[in-house]
Protein backbone atom coordinates (compact mmCIF):
# COMPACT_ATOMS: atom_id res chain seq x y z
CA UNK A 1 0.00 0.00 0.00
CA UNK A 2 2.68 2.45 1.00
CA UNK A 3 4.92 1.54 -2.38
CA UNK A 4 1.55 2.31 -4.65
CA UNK A 5 0.89 5.63 -2.53
CA UNK A 6 4.61 6.89 -2.62
CA UNK A 7 4.46 6.35 -6.66
CA UNK A 8 2.02 8.49 -6.99
CA UNK A 9 3.22 11.14 -5.19
CA UNK A 10 6.36 10.78 -7.24
CA UNK A 11 4.85 10.60 -10.59
CA UNK A 12 2.54 13.81 -9.18
CA UNK A 13 6.05 15.65 -8.11
CA UNK A 14 7.53 14.77 -11.90
CA UNK A 15 4.26 16.09 -13.19
CA UNK A 16 4.25 19.00 -11.29
CA UNK A 17 7.46 20.00 -12.19
CA UNK A 18 7.52 19.31 -16.08
CA UNK A 19 4.73 21.67 -16.01
CA UNK A 20 5.45 24.37 -13.94
CA UNK A 21 8.78 24.85 -16.22
CA UNK A 22 7.45 24.54 -19.45
CA UNK A 23 3.28 24.79 -19.23
CA UNK A 24 0.72 27.52 -19.13
CA UNK A 25 -1.46 28.54 -16.14
CA UNK A 26 -3.98 26.43 -17.10
CA UNK A 27 -2.26 23.41 -18.09
CA UNK A 28 -0.70 23.51 -14.45
CA UNK A 29 -4.13 23.89 -13.34
CA UNK A 30 -5.06 21.10 -15.14
CA UNK A 31 -2.01 19.19 -13.89
CA UNK A 32 -2.45 20.10 -10.15
CA UNK A 33 -6.03 18.92 -10.34
CA UNK A 34 -4.71 15.72 -11.30
CA UNK A 35 -2.56 15.54 -8.61
CA UNK A 36 -5.50 15.81 -6.59
CA UNK A 37 -8.23 13.25 -8.13
CA UNK A 38 -4.76 10.68 -7.16
CA UNK A 39 -4.62 12.04 -4.00
CA UNK A 40 -8.88 11.31 -3.38
CA UNK A 41 -8.27 8.23 -5.01
CA UNK A 42 -5.09 6.66 -2.94
CA UNK A 43 -7.32 7.94 0.42
CA UNK A 44 -10.16 6.13 -0.78
CA UNK A 45 -8.69 2.97 -1.56
CA UNK A 46 -7.05 3.27 2.06
CA UNK A 47 -10.01 4.10 3.64
CA UNK A 48 -11.25 0.68 1.55
CA UNK A 49 -8.98 -1.41 2.99
CA UNK A 50 -7.89 -0.33 6.43
CA UNK A 51 -4.51 -1.67 6.08
CA UNK A 52 -2.11 -2.17 9.35
CA UNK A 53 0.15 1.24 10.34
CA UNK A 54 2.67 1.99 7.46
CA UNK A 55 5.65 4.43 7.38
CA UNK A 56 3.64 7.50 6.30
CA UNK A 57 4.52 10.09 3.44
CA UNK A 58 3.88 13.23 2.96
CA UNK A 59 3.36 15.50 0.71
CA UNK A 60 4.74 19.45 1.32
CA UNK A 61 2.83 22.05 -0.73
CA UNK A 62 4.41 25.26 -0.78
CA UNK A 63 5.40 27.90 -3.39
CA UNK A 64 7.89 31.45 -3.03
CA UNK A 65 7.35 33.37 0.47
CA UNK A 66 3.80 31.04 1.29
CA UNK A 67 2.00 33.90 -1.25
CA UNK A 68 -1.03 32.54 -3.55
CA UNK A 69 -0.19 31.24 -6.98
CA UNK A 70 -0.24 33.85 -9.74
CA UNK A 71 -0.17 33.56 -13.07
CA UNK A 72 3.76 35.05 -13.62
CA UNK A 73 5.27 34.69 -10.60
CA UNK A 74 5.51 31.78 -7.87
CA UNK A 75 6.28 27.80 -7.94
CA UNK A 76 4.60 24.57 -6.80
CA UNK A 77 6.76 21.94 -4.96
CA UNK A 78 5.86 18.69 -4.63
CA UNK A 79 8.25 16.98 -2.17
CA UNK A 80 8.54 13.43 -0.48
CA UNK A 81 8.95 13.34 3.64
CA UNK A 82 9.51 10.22 5.08
CA UNK A 83 8.40 11.00 9.18
CA UNK A 84 11.01 9.43 11.59
CA UNK A 85 8.20 6.99 13.08
CA UNK A 86 5.28 5.19 11.32
CA UNK A 87 1.28 6.73 11.57
CA UNK A 88 -1.61 5.13 11.86
CA UNK A 89 -3.97 4.81 9.10
CA UNK A 90 -6.32 7.59 10.72
CA UNK A 91 -3.72 10.22 11.07
CA UNK A 92 -2.23 9.56 7.21
CA UNK A 93 -5.59 10.11 6.31
CA UNK A 94 -5.91 13.65 8.44
CA UNK A 95 -2.75 14.53 6.76
CA UNK A 96 -3.69 13.35 3.62
CA UNK A 97 -6.82 15.60 4.02
CA UNK A 98 -5.24 18.93 5.01
CA UNK A 99 -3.03 18.18 2.04
CA UNK A 100 -5.37 17.87 -0.26
CA UNK A 101 -7.19 21.09 1.33
CA UNK A 102 -3.85 23.18 0.85
CA UNK A 103 -3.75 21.32 -2.84
CA UNK A 104 -7.41 22.94 -4.00
CA UNK A 105 -6.60 26.10 -2.45
CA UNK A 106 -3.84 26.23 -4.80
CA UNK A 107 -5.72 25.10 -7.85
CA UNK A 108 -9.19 26.84 -7.53
CA UNK A 109 -9.81 28.27 -4.35
CA UNK A 110 -7.11 31.12 -4.22
CA UNK A 111 -8.76 33.52 -6.27
CA UNK A 112 -11.80 35.42 -6.31
CA UNK A 113 -14.94 34.28 -7.37
CA UNK A 114 -17.27 36.40 -9.86
CA UNK A 115 -20.71 36.59 -10.95
CA UNK A 116 -22.13 38.53 -13.53
CA UNK A 117 -25.55 40.09 -13.47
CA UNK A 118 -26.77 42.15 -16.62
CA UNK A 119 -30.09 44.06 -17.40
CA UNK A 120 -31.33 45.61 -20.67
CA UNK A 121 -35.01 47.48 -20.20
CA UNK A 122 -36.87 49.83 -21.50
CA UNK A 123 -39.28 52.01 -19.04
CA UNK A 124 -42.50 54.11 -20.68
CA UNK A 125 -42.87 56.92 -18.21
CA UNK A 126 -45.54 59.37 -18.11
CA UNK A 127 -45.82 62.32 -15.41
CA UNK A 128 -49.42 64.28 -15.24
CA UNK A 129 -48.30 67.62 -13.21
CA UNK A 130 -51.08 69.24 -10.91
CA UNK A 131 -51.92 71.96 -13.61
CA UNK A 132 -52.85 69.56 -15.95
CA UNK A 133 -49.58 69.05 -18.51
CA UNK A 134 -47.78 66.30 -19.09
CA UNK A 135 -44.02 65.47 -19.20
CA UNK A 136 -43.59 61.87 -21.07
CA UNK A 137 -40.74 59.53 -22.63
CA UNK A 138 -42.25 56.78 -24.42
CA UNK A 139 -38.68 54.47 -24.45
CA UNK A 140 -35.71 55.32 -22.27
CA UNK A 141 -33.39 52.27 -22.54
CA UNK A 142 -31.06 51.41 -20.35
CA UNK A 143 -28.50 48.70 -19.20
CA UNK A 144 -27.79 47.73 -15.90
CA UNK A 145 -24.65 45.46 -15.02
CA UNK A 146 -23.64 43.78 -11.49
CA UNK A 147 -20.03 42.59 -10.84
CA UNK A 148 -19.83 40.84 -7.44
CA UNK A 149 -16.81 38.98 -5.83
CA UNK A 150 -16.26 36.48 -3.40
CA UNK A 151 -13.38 35.47 -1.16
CA UNK A 152 -13.41 33.32 1.58
CA UNK A 153 -9.90 33.21 3.11
CA UNK A 154 -11.01 30.75 5.98
CA UNK A 155 -14.25 29.33 7.66
CA UNK A 156 -14.48 32.18 9.39
CA UNK A 157 -13.52 35.37 7.45
CA UNK A 158 -14.96 36.25 3.80
CA UNK A 159 -14.51 39.55 1.25
CA UNK A 160 -17.80 40.34 -0.54
CA UNK A 161 -18.28 43.16 -3.07
CA UNK A 162 -20.34 44.31 -6.10
CA UNK A 163 -18.76 46.93 -8.66
CA UNK A 164 -21.86 48.99 -10.49
CA UNK A 165 -22.92 49.94 -13.84
CA UNK A 166 -26.32 51.98 -14.54
CA UNK A 167 -26.85 53.78 -18.14
CA UNK A 168 -29.36 55.17 -20.34
CA UNK A 169 -28.37 54.73 -23.77
CA UNK A 170 -26.21 56.93 -25.35
CA UNK A 171 -25.40 60.40 -24.52
CA UNK A 172 -27.86 62.10 -22.55
CA UNK A 173 -29.39 64.89 -24.07
CA UNK A 174 -31.00 67.96 -21.70
CA UNK A 175 -32.31 71.06 -21.60
CA UNK A 176 -31.38 72.21 -17.57
CA UNK A 177 -27.98 71.52 -16.57
CA UNK A 178 -27.35 67.99 -14.99
CA UNK A 179 -28.38 67.88 -10.85
CA UNK A 180 -25.67 67.44 -8.77
CA UNK A 181 -27.20 65.09 -7.04
CA UNK A 182 -28.22 62.76 -9.93
CA UNK A 183 -24.66 60.88 -8.88
CA UNK A 184 -25.09 61.09 -5.24
CA UNK A 185 -23.71 58.82 -2.82
CA UNK A 186 -26.98 57.02 -1.52
CA UNK A 187 -27.80 56.37 -4.71
CA UNK A 188 -24.70 55.93 -7.33
CA UNK A 189 -24.95 52.63 -7.62
CA UNK A 190 -29.10 52.96 -8.49
CA UNK A 191 -29.31 55.74 -11.16
CA UNK A 192 -29.17 55.11 -14.64
CA UNK A 193 -26.38 58.09 -15.65
CA UNK A 194 -23.77 57.56 -16.95
CA UNK A 195 -20.91 55.08 -18.06
CA UNK A 196 -18.88 55.27 -14.56
CA UNK A 197 -18.16 51.72 -13.27
CA UNK A 198 -18.85 52.10 -9.27
CA UNK A 199 -18.22 49.83 -5.57
CA UNK A 200 -21.84 49.70 -5.04
CA UNK A 201 -20.50 47.40 -1.94
CA UNK A 202 -17.46 46.36 -0.46
CA UNK A 203 -16.92 44.65 2.99
CA UNK A 204 -15.10 42.26 4.68
CA UNK A 205 -17.44 39.30 6.80
CA UNK A 206 -16.54 37.59 9.91
CA UNK A 207 -18.45 34.52 11.10
CA UNK A 208 -18.63 32.23 14.16
CA UNK A 209 -20.69 29.57 16.02
CA UNK A 210 -20.14 30.79 19.32
CA UNK A 211 -20.24 34.24 21.29
CA UNK A 212 -18.18 34.44 23.78
CA UNK A 213 -18.02 31.05 25.13
CA UNK A 214 -22.24 30.58 24.19
CA UNK A 215 -23.97 28.84 21.84
CA UNK A 216 -25.32 32.20 19.97
CA UNK A 217 -23.91 32.60 16.19
CA UNK A 218 -22.64 36.03 15.34
CA UNK A 219 -21.14 37.63 12.27
CA UNK A 220 -19.75 41.27 12.21
CA UNK A 221 -19.02 42.87 8.94
CA UNK A 222 -17.95 46.90 8.05
CA UNK A 223 -17.34 48.23 4.62
CA UNK A 224 -19.93 49.72 1.84
CA UNK A 225 -22.46 47.38 3.00
CA UNK A 226 -25.04 46.34 0.90
CA UNK A 227 -28.10 48.33 2.12
CA UNK A 228 -30.48 48.02 -1.10
CA UNK A 229 -32.79 45.77 -2.15
CA UNK A 230 -34.32 44.48 1.40
CA UNK A 231 -37.09 42.52 2.68
CA UNK A 232 -40.68 42.63 1.04
CA UNK A 233 -39.42 45.15 -2.13
CA UNK A 234 -37.25 42.21 -2.99
CA UNK A 235 -39.48 40.26 -3.95
CA UNK A 236 -40.56 41.82 -7.13
CA UNK A 237 -36.99 42.82 -7.87
CA UNK A 238 -36.60 39.05 -7.83
CA UNK A 239 -33.59 39.18 -5.58
CA UNK A 240 -32.25 37.44 -2.19
CA UNK A 241 -32.96 40.14 0.53
CA UNK A 242 -30.33 42.23 1.82
CA UNK A 243 -30.56 43.15 5.46
CA UNK A 244 -32.67 46.43 6.19
CA UNK A 245 -36.87 46.01 6.07
CA UNK A 246 -37.34 48.20 2.65
CA UNK A 247 -39.94 50.08 3.94
CA UNK A 248 -38.03 52.60 5.88
CA UNK A 249 -34.15 52.27 4.43
CA UNK A 250 -33.43 51.61 0.88
CA UNK A 251 -30.29 53.68 0.13
CA UNK A 252 -26.44 52.40 -0.15
CA UNK A 253 -23.91 53.76 2.93
CA UNK A 254 -20.91 52.88 4.34
CA UNK A 255 -20.37 51.21 7.82
CA UNK A 256 -20.77 48.29 9.63
CA UNK A 257 -23.33 45.27 11.05
CA UNK A 258 -23.63 42.82 13.38
CA UNK A 259 -26.13 40.00 13.90
CA UNK A 260 -26.63 37.34 16.58
CA UNK A 261 -28.49 34.36 16.06
CA UNK A 262 -31.31 33.56 18.58
CA UNK A 263 -33.12 30.43 18.02
CA UNK A 264 -31.09 28.73 21.04
CA UNK A 265 -32.00 31.30 23.81
CA UNK A 266 -35.92 32.13 21.93
CA UNK A 267 -36.64 28.70 21.06
CA UNK A 268 -37.69 30.62 17.90
CA UNK A 269 -36.80 29.35 14.39
CA UNK A 270 -34.75 31.79 12.90
CA UNK A 271 -34.77 34.74 15.65
CA UNK A 272 -31.98 37.18 15.24
CA UNK A 273 -31.41 40.70 16.15
CA UNK A 274 -29.06 42.97 14.48
CA UNK A 275 -27.41 46.51 15.40
CA UNK A 276 -26.51 48.40 12.13
CA UNK A 277 -24.21 52.18 12.37
CA UNK A 278 -23.04 53.93 9.13
CA UNK A 279 -22.32 57.44 7.78
CA UNK A 280 -23.90 58.99 4.97
CA UNK A 281 -22.10 62.00 4.76
CA UNK A 282 -18.65 63.02 6.09
CA UNK A 283 -18.01 66.72 6.69
CA UNK A 284 -14.76 67.30 5.13
CA UNK A 285 -13.03 69.70 2.55
CA UNK A 286 -11.65 68.15 -0.47
CA UNK A 287 -7.86 67.13 -0.26
CA UNK A 288 -6.43 70.42 -2.37
CA UNK A 289 -9.22 73.13 -1.45
CA UNK A 290 -7.72 74.30 2.03
CA UNK A 291 -4.60 74.52 4.09
CA UNK A 292 -6.53 71.65 6.27
CA UNK A 293 -7.19 69.00 4.03
CA UNK A 294 -10.22 66.73 4.72
CA UNK A 295 -10.85 68.70 7.71
CA UNK A 296 -14.08 71.47 7.97
CA UNK A 297 -12.98 74.91 8.77
CA UNK A 298 -16.56 75.57 10.83
CA UNK A 299 -18.30 77.24 8.43
CA UNK A 300 -20.09 74.52 6.28
CA UNK A 301 -23.56 74.43 6.90
CA UNK A 302 -23.63 70.46 7.02
CA UNK A 303 -22.67 67.94 9.47
CA UNK A 304 -21.46 64.63 9.88
CA UNK A 305 -24.87 62.38 8.57
CA UNK A 306 -24.85 59.14 10.96
CA UNK A 307 -27.72 56.70 11.07
CA UNK A 308 -27.73 53.80 13.64
CA UNK A 309 -30.60 50.95 14.06
CA UNK A 310 -31.69 47.61 14.93
CA UNK A 311 -33.28 44.97 13.16
CA UNK A 312 -35.13 41.69 15.24
CA UNK A 313 -36.53 38.83 13.64
CA UNK A 314 -38.32 37.41 16.27
CA UNK A 315 -39.47 33.98 13.80
CA UNK A 316 -38.82 32.93 10.99
CA UNK A 317 -39.29 29.40 9.71
CA UNK A 318 -39.13 30.26 5.88
CA UNK A 319 -42.85 29.73 5.81
CA UNK A 320 -44.49 32.57 8.42
CA UNK A 321 -42.18 34.93 9.35
CA UNK A 322 -42.04 38.51 11.07
CA UNK A 323 -39.93 41.51 11.59
CA UNK A 324 -39.21 44.81 12.93
CA UNK A 325 -36.63 47.77 12.62
CA UNK A 326 -35.97 50.89 14.09
CA UNK A 327 -33.13 53.55 13.14
CA UNK A 328 -32.30 56.97 13.86
CA UNK A 329 -30.51 59.40 11.39
CA UNK A 330 -28.47 62.79 12.76
CA UNK A 331 -28.04 65.76 10.79
CA UNK A 332 -30.20 65.26 7.69
CA UNK A 333 -30.15 67.57 4.92
CA UNK A 334 -32.03 69.90 2.27
CA UNK A 335 -31.48 72.40 0.00
CA UNK A 336 -30.23 75.87 1.45
CA UNK A 337 -33.43 78.14 1.43
CA UNK A 338 -31.50 80.57 -0.42
CA UNK A 339 -30.23 78.58 -2.66
CA UNK A 340 -32.91 76.16 -3.35
CA UNK A 341 -32.06 74.72 -6.60
CA UNK A 342 -28.35 74.53 -5.86
CA UNK A 343 -26.06 72.10 -4.59
CA UNK A 344 -25.72 73.97 -1.45
CA UNK A 345 -26.91 71.58 1.51
CA UNK A 346 -27.78 72.77 4.83
CA UNK A 347 -28.38 70.15 8.26
CA UNK A 348 -32.10 70.47 9.43
CA UNK A 349 -32.67 67.76 11.73
CA UNK A 350 -32.86 64.32 12.76
CA UNK A 351 -35.43 61.37 11.86
CA UNK A 352 -36.74 58.31 13.35
CA UNK A 353 -38.15 55.45 11.43
CA UNK A 354 -40.00 52.09 12.47
CA UNK A 355 -41.79 49.09 10.81
CA UNK A 356 -42.83 45.68 11.44
CA UNK A 357 -44.07 43.16 8.95
CA UNK A 358 -45.59 39.71 8.72
CA UNK A 359 -45.36 37.07 5.80
CA UNK A 360 -47.20 34.45 5.28
CA UNK A 361 -44.88 31.93 2.34
CA UNK A 362 -47.27 29.19 1.37
CA UNK A 363 -50.58 29.84 2.32
CA UNK A 364 -52.34 26.65 3.99
CA UNK A 365 -51.59 23.18 4.22
CA UNK A 366 -51.86 21.31 1.41
CA UNK A 367 -54.81 23.00 0.09
CA UNK A 368 -53.80 23.68 -3.28
CA UNK A 369 -50.20 23.63 -5.05
CA UNK A 370 -51.23 27.56 -6.73
CA UNK A 371 -51.67 28.36 -2.57
CA UNK A 372 -49.01 26.54 -1.15
CA UNK A 373 -47.23 28.16 -3.90
CA UNK A 374 -48.23 31.70 -2.92
CA UNK A 375 -47.35 34.40 -0.35
CA UNK A 376 -48.63 37.33 1.02
CA UNK A 377 -47.59 40.24 3.66
CA UNK A 378 -48.68 43.75 5.12
CA UNK A 379 -46.25 45.91 6.51
CA UNK A 380 -46.77 48.98 8.58
CA UNK A 381 -44.35 51.93 8.95
CA UNK A 382 -44.04 55.59 10.89
CA UNK A 383 -41.47 58.19 10.94
CA UNK A 384 -41.02 61.30 13.23
CA UNK A 385 -38.76 64.46 12.67
CA UNK A 386 -36.71 65.79 15.44
CA UNK A 387 -36.33 69.41 13.49
CA UNK A 388 -33.27 71.74 14.35
CA UNK A 389 -33.95 74.82 16.04
CA UNK A 390 -32.02 78.13 16.42
CA UNK A 391 -31.53 81.30 14.03
CA UNK A 392 -31.79 81.03 9.95
CA UNK A 393 -33.25 77.35 11.17
CA UNK A 394 -35.45 76.13 8.14
CA UNK A 395 -37.36 73.36 10.54
CA UNK A 396 -38.01 69.61 8.92
CA UNK A 397 -41.11 68.86 5.90
CA UNK A 398 -42.26 72.46 6.41
CA UNK A 399 -42.47 72.65 10.12
CA UNK A 400 -40.26 73.37 13.32
CA UNK A 401 -42.19 71.13 15.34
CA UNK A 402 -42.29 67.41 15.08
CA UNK A 403 -43.72 65.71 12.55
CA UNK A 404 -45.41 62.26 12.19
CA UNK A 405 -46.13 60.24 9.35
CA UNK A 406 -47.44 56.67 8.61
CA UNK A 407 -47.77 54.12 5.64
CA UNK A 408 -48.65 50.46 4.90
CA UNK A 409 -48.51 48.15 2.13
CA UNK A 410 -49.64 44.93 1.29
CA UNK A 411 -48.51 42.80 -1.14
CA UNK A 412 -49.24 39.01 -2.54
CA UNK A 413 -46.25 36.93 -5.27
CA UNK A 414 -47.90 33.58 -6.56
CA UNK A 415 -46.91 30.96 -9.58
CA UNK A 416 -47.34 32.10 -13.15
CA UNK A 417 -50.48 31.18 -14.59
CA UNK A 418 -48.61 30.31 -18.23
CA UNK A 419 -44.90 28.39 -16.71
CA UNK A 420 -43.85 26.23 -14.00
CA UNK A 421 -41.52 28.25 -12.85
CA UNK A 422 -42.42 31.99 -13.49
CA UNK A 423 -43.83 34.36 -10.27
CA UNK A 424 -46.46 37.19 -10.69
CA UNK A 425 -47.33 39.91 -7.91
CA UNK A 426 -49.51 42.45 -7.01
CA UNK A 427 -48.85 45.44 -4.10
CA UNK A 428 -50.29 48.52 -2.65
CA UNK A 429 -49.02 51.72 -0.24
CA UNK A 430 -50.10 54.16 0.74
CA UNK A 431 -48.33 56.87 2.67
CA UNK A 432 -49.39 60.32 4.91
CA UNK A 433 -48.35 63.92 4.27
CA UNK A 434 -45.46 63.68 6.43
CA UNK A 435 -44.57 60.23 5.80
CA UNK A 436 -40.55 60.42 4.76
CA UNK A 437 -38.49 57.22 4.72
CA UNK A 438 -34.73 57.05 3.43
CA UNK A 439 -35.71 54.91 0.00
CA UNK A 440 -33.63 56.68 -2.64
CA UNK A 441 -32.19 53.66 -4.10
CA UNK A 442 -35.51 52.09 -4.51
CA UNK A 443 -35.62 50.77 -8.14
CA UNK A 444 -38.60 52.84 -9.79
CA UNK A 445 -37.53 55.83 -12.22
CA UNK A 446 -40.57 57.93 -11.39
CA UNK A 447 -39.47 57.81 -8.08
CA UNK A 448 -39.82 55.79 -5.06
CA UNK A 449 -43.16 54.40 -4.73
CA UNK A 450 -42.71 53.57 -0.68
CA UNK A 451 -42.28 56.98 -0.20
CA UNK A 452 -45.43 58.01 -1.81
CA UNK A 453 -47.86 60.51 0.28
CA UNK A 454 -50.88 59.25 -1.58
CA UNK A 455 -51.43 55.52 -3.01
CA UNK A 456 -49.28 52.97 -5.02
CA UNK A 457 -49.86 50.38 -7.59
CA UNK A 458 -47.70 47.74 -8.85
CA UNK A 459 -48.40 44.58 -10.71
CA UNK A 460 -45.53 42.54 -12.12
CA UNK A 461 -44.81 39.37 -14.36
CA UNK A 462 -41.47 37.48 -13.93
CA UNK A 463 -40.48 34.83 -16.37
CA UNK A 464 -37.85 32.22 -17.13
CA UNK A 465 -36.63 32.09 -20.53
CA UNK A 466 -33.70 29.94 -19.88
CA UNK A 467 -33.58 28.17 -16.73
CA UNK A 468 -33.36 30.91 -14.15
CA UNK A 469 -29.99 32.58 -15.99
CA UNK A 470 -32.28 34.51 -18.33
CA UNK A 471 -35.09 35.99 -17.27
CA UNK A 472 -38.28 38.70 -19.16
CA UNK A 473 -39.62 40.65 -16.73
CA UNK A 474 -43.02 43.44 -17.64
CA UNK A 475 -44.14 45.95 -14.61
CA UNK A 476 -46.48 48.26 -13.86
CA UNK A 477 -46.26 51.03 -11.35
CA UNK A 478 -48.82 53.74 -10.98
CA UNK A 479 -48.53 56.36 -8.48
CA UNK A 480 -51.40 59.05 -7.31
CA UNK A 481 -50.01 61.83 -5.30
CA UNK A 482 -52.06 63.51 -2.49
CA UNK A 483 -49.26 66.03 -1.41
CA UNK A 484 -45.92 66.79 -3.15
CA UNK A 485 -42.42 66.43 -1.63
CA UNK A 486 -42.85 62.64 -1.70
CA UNK A 487 -39.26 62.53 -3.30
CA UNK A 488 -37.70 65.59 -1.72
CA UNK A 489 -35.03 65.59 0.81
CA UNK A 490 -35.92 66.04 4.77
CA UNK A 491 -36.15 70.56 5.47
CA UNK A 492 -38.78 72.47 4.38
CA UNK A 493 -37.37 73.53 0.99
CA UNK A 494 -37.84 70.37 -0.66
CA UNK A 495 -39.98 68.53 1.80
CA UNK A 496 -43.03 70.20 2.33
CA UNK A 497 -46.23 68.86 1.94
CA UNK A 498 -48.74 70.52 -0.48
CA UNK A 499 -51.90 69.29 -1.72
CA UNK A 500 -52.44 69.41 -5.49
CA UNK A 501 -54.89 72.45 -4.62
CA UNK A 502 -52.70 74.05 -2.55
CA UNK A 503 -49.86 73.87 -5.40
CA UNK A 504 -52.48 75.13 -8.36
CA UNK A 505 -52.91 78.27 -5.89
CA UNK A 506 -49.02 78.90 -5.23
CA UNK A 507 -48.60 79.33 -8.81
CA UNK A 508 -46.36 75.96 -8.77
CA UNK A 509 -48.72 73.29 -10.48
CA UNK A 510 -46.26 72.85 -13.05
CA UNK A 511 -43.48 71.49 -11.01
CA UNK A 512 -45.99 69.33 -8.82
CA UNK A 513 -46.64 66.04 -9.99
CA UNK A 514 -49.96 64.93 -9.52
CA UNK A 515 -49.75 61.42 -11.23
CA UNK A 516 -46.79 58.80 -12.70
CA UNK A 517 -46.28 55.64 -13.95
CA UNK A 518 -43.99 53.47 -15.32
CA UNK A 519 -43.87 50.18 -17.45
CA UNK A 520 -40.76 48.36 -17.79
CA UNK A 521 -39.84 45.45 -19.61
CA UNK A 522 -36.44 43.97 -18.93
CA UNK A 523 -34.41 41.37 -19.97
CA UNK A 524 -31.85 40.00 -17.20
CA UNK A 525 -29.06 37.45 -17.35
CA UNK A 526 -27.80 36.38 -13.64
CA UNK A 527 -25.01 33.81 -13.48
Amino acid sequence: MKHRFLGSVVAAALMSTTVMAEGTMLQRFEAMEKEMNALKAELASMKAEKTAPVAAKKVVVEDDDEKPVKATAGKVKVAVEKDDEEKSVPEQLEEIHDQLSTLNKRTNGNAIKWDVDFRTSVDNIQYKMADGSKQTNDALFSNRLWLGMNYAATKHLSFTGQLAYNKIFGQRAVTTAPSTTDGFDWVSGESAYDDTLRVRSAYFFYQDDEFLGTDIPWTISVGRRPSTVGHLINLRENDQASSPLAHTVNVEFDGASAKFGMEEVTGLAGSYFKLCAGRGMSEAEPRFNTGTPYAGDGSAKTNNIDMVGIIIVPYDDKQFSAGMQYTYANNLIDNNQTNPVGAVMETVGGLHTATAFAMVNGIGDGWSDFLDDSLIFVSGAMSKTDPYHGTGKQGMLGSLDSKTGYSYWIGTQFPSLISDEGRWGAEFNHGSNYWRPITYGEDTLIGSKIATRGNAYELYFTEPLVDDILTFQLRYTYIDYDYSGSNGFFGSTSGTPMSMDEARANGVGANVVDHAQDIRAYIRYKF
